[in-house]
């Protein structure tokens, strides 16, 4: 009779170096998107000239500014909170990508197009390393 072991489970952890830094960079990313970036959404702070380009574009509703501010609280958020970190890093990495895909092709500001773009890669770097808390996550889900 054969029988087939289960594949060990092995925890993926930075360096002590590499998780200061990780630490580190998902505080100041974490306040930058609480307080500089969700916030004036939330508030409705946003710049008339930046509004004036989304309504243009057709995305311009407040709603569309609240659910996004929303999302970047939530995700500071959620980059905060150890076991969240890894699924906060890849949400916010969609929406910073998607962010620059709209100043990209439908509001008329490419210039603003970088600045997400590379938020996007260090929140997929960010995930990438704290990918134990999103294996965690999983295990957890398909109880």
């Amino acid at each position: 009779m054969t029988t087939i072991a289960a594949a060990p489970t092995t925890t993926v952890r930075p360096g002590k170096v590499r998780n200061r830094v990780l630490w580190g960079l998902q505080i100041f990313l974490a306040l930058f998107f609480i307080i500089a970036s969700g916030m004036p959404k939330v508030l409705d702070m946003v710049p008339e000239e930046n509004m004036a380009a989304m309504r243009e574009a057709g995305i311009g509703s407040p709603w569309f500014m609240y659910f996004v501010g929303i999302c970047e609280i939530a995700g500071g958020i959620g980059l905060l909170v150890r076991r969240l970190s890894g699924p906060a890093a890849i949400g916010l990495s969609i929406l910073t990508l998607l962010a620059a895909a709209t100043n990209l092709f439908l509001t008329d500001m490419p210039a603003y197009a970088p600045f997400p773009l590379v938020l996007s890669g260090i929140f997929a770097w960010i995930a990438y390393e704290r990918r134990d808390s999103l294996f965690a996550l999983r295990s957890l889900l398909t109880r």
